[in-house]
């Protein structure tokens, strides 16, 4: 959100006052295939949300954590998604992270969330030509960025090495990504002249990891060095219009690239003889506008071959990365008190640096989602531990004493209307996490180190036990 500075659609009238019953008739028609296209999608969406392993709410499971959270900007136009057992394959999972911008980005970045993963998994169906496990024969030992403008001599030599396996991968991304871009122009229910979405989506199976990826969303891995310390590894290219390949093509493209004066450091995509809409991507989903100079939607991808260092992927949007850095958000992860809440924690971690960093803007929408790449028995989180050795003391609820965020300024920042309340986890009594009085002290120890009161025996003695005394 907030990544264009014009939303004024300039979608062209239906009709012209020289053709008035032409264009009547046109509209009765666009009225009754919208209302068949709506039917159409609710039956769709129903029924991709009865599907077992398919998490699109603040939630986590077993190997993920997932939240999103509205920034003070107006509608969430966050995104997320984890499809455990994606495609079908029991040890695939496919992940993503979408943040749309423009007066219909949230609509937008929803509709990708819902269709992309089925274009990608029929793609990648139809690109094995029988192979079921093309993923596994790939030989690759280093992680390597497929870009269609700087790698492409290389990636032609290993796709002469592996003349199916990586051609399968790329063929299923590019195709997949190229497929929902048309269909966003065909939407007649979405205007995508001016609104967009990025996409950094991830394919895990095995111990293979793919990455699609457009627009400024991110994706890092946590590893562990040998000296046991966890290490943020960025995944994915920010692709900005700041990056000089994407400037030179957008400018061969007669789009401009320039920072407007009051902020320097924001680079964006203007048309040639407007100054709008001043995207600040330099490929994307939708935004129409500018597809005729230079912005694209052909996404980076990126293949790595996991080993067992390799702890978690974290993807999420620019809300995350434009107050934390990589490090910052690995050892967020690393120290949450459960996986099932690394992904709030992230959040609230950004709200608060945005607070502090950019106390006269608007927070962001942020969204995250988390992939654990080890068994949970081997929590990353140092929490585990204390989890462990807790697991049969009496569960402590927070209680009126202790709750403080009906007193604490700003508060109200950091409550989410989407929360999903069938997760303790991530629930914190009124929804509020601020705490500033406890500030870096852990609840759970907090909590589970007060002093308890211990009656004495005629205390606990009931009154027939008392008559009797």
């Amino acid at each position: 959100m907030g990544s264009c500075l014009s939303g004024e659609s300039r979608s062209p009238h239906p009709s012209s006052p020289t053709t008035p019953s032409f264009g009547a008739k046109k509209r009765r028609n666009s009225k009754r295939r919208t209302s068949r296209s709506s039917s159409f999608n609710t039956h769709r969406e129903d029924h991709l949300h009865r599907i077992p392993g398919r998490m699109f709410l603040n939630g986590s499971s077993e190997v993920a954590s997932l939240f999103t959270q509205q920034g003070k900007k107006g509608t969430n136009q966050d995104a997320m998604i984890v499809w455990e057992n994606f495609g079908s394959r029991s040890d695939t999972i496919f992940c993503g992270v979408f943040d749309g911008h423009g007066p219909f980005g949230h609509m937008v970045a929803k509709r990708v969330r819902d269709s992309l993963p089925l274009k990608l998994s029929a793609n990648w169906e139809v690109n094995t030509k029988g192979s079921n496990d093309v993923l596994r024969e790939i030989t690759l030992n280093e992680e390597t960025s497929f870009n269609s403008e700087d790698s492409q001599a290389f990636l032609d030599l290993e796709i002469s090495k592996n003349p199916e396996k990586l051609q399968v991968l790329k063929d299923s991304f590019l195709k997949a990504f190229k497929v929902m871009d048309r269909e966003l122009r065909m939407y007649a229910n979405i205007d995508c002249f001016c609104s967009g979405t990025t996409a950094v989506t991830l394919i895990k199976q095995g111990q293979d990891l793919i990455i699609g990826n457009i627009g400024d969303s991110r994706a890092i891995l946590c590893t562990k060095d040998k000296s046991n310390s966890h290490v943020a590894v960025q995944l994915t290219v920010d692709l900005k219009p700041n990056l000089p390949a994407e400037a030179e093509r957008i400018r061969k493209c007669r789009g401009r690239v320039f920072a407007l004066h009051d902020e320097p450091d924001v680079t964006r995509v203007w048309l040639p003889n407007n100054d709008s809409p001043g995207l600040a991507m330099a490929r994307a989903f939708g935004d129409f506008c500018l597809k005729d100079f230079g912005l694209i939607s052909v996404p980076d991808i990126f293949y790595r071959r996991l080993t067992e260092d390799d702890q978690f992927v974290v993807l999420a949007s620019d809300g995350i990365w434009d107050v934390l850095t990589n490090k910052e958000v690995v050892d967020i992860v690393a120290s949450a008190e459960s996986r099932s809440g690394a992904a709030r924690a992230v959040v609230e971690s950004a709200v608060r640096a945005w607070k502090y960093k950019y106390p006269t803007s608007k927070v962001d929408d942020c969204a995250v989602v988390c992939l654990f790449l080890t068994p949970h028995s081997n929590n990353i989180s140092t929490a585990s531990t204390i989890d462990h050795v807790d697991k049969n003391e009496p569960i402590l609820k927070p209680s009126g004493t202790v709750r403080t965020s009906d007193g604490v300024p700003g508060d109200d920042d950091l409550a989410d209307d989407n929360v999903d309340e069938e997760d303790p986890a991530t629930v914190n009594g009124d929804g509020g996490i601020d705490w500033s009085a406890l500030e870096g002290v852990s609840r759970v120890n907090t909590l589970l180190n007060l002093p308890r009161f211990e009656p004495d025996e005629s205390a606990k003695q009931t009154p027939e036990q008392k008559k009797t005394n």
